[in-house]
């Protein structure tokens, strides 16, 4: 018993480290997927599914064109609501020519108590998944390195 107790744990500590490493999620009972895709200077699903067709070879792109339609978009855009519970954030980079990443956090003094999670390595073509459990609150989620708009994600219980 005591053999495959460690070999268990050693089954995790290998899926952990691969996780990490790779960003593929082996392990998350009873999870929700919750898939993304991003285009240029957004996330499609926030924007009620709309592609604008941004085109962008480097941040400073996108930040141009958030600074002239981010306010509008960020308007109209679907809000996400979720209850409480273990997800997968599936992340995709469709077809933007840099490195991107996703990073969904607390809103306001909720950064301080609710739970986050980021990362980065999402190249051209690429999926990535995000492990959180959420906690009721108001979040927020968007990719600094392919600047979009801080989009909502609210949590019931």
């Amino acid at each position: 018993m005591k053999n495959i107790a460690i070999r268990t744990l050693q089954i995790a500590a290998a899926l952990i480290v691969t996780q990490f490493i790779f960003g593929v999620a082996f392990a998350a009972p009873h999870a929700t997927v919750i898939e993304l895709t991003q285009t240029a200077c957004q996330f499609i699903e926030a924007e009620n599914s709309i592609d604008h067709g941004f085109r962008s070879a480097k941040k400073a792109d996108c930040e141009a064109i958030n600074a002239r339609t981010g306010a509008n978009r960020l308007a109209q855009a679907k809000v996400l609501k979720l209850k409480a519970g273990k997800y997968i954030f599936r992340v995709t980079n469709k077809n933007v020519p840099y490195t991107l990443g996703f990073w969904l956090r607390g809103k306001g003094l909720g950064r301080l108590i609710l739970a986050s999670i980021g990362g980065a390595g999402l190249t051209k073509g690429m999926t990535k998944d995000f492990i959180i459990e959420l906690k009721a609150g108001e979040y927020l989620y968007s990719c600094p390195l392919n600047p979009t708009p801080d989009y909502r994600l609210v949590v019931t219980g």
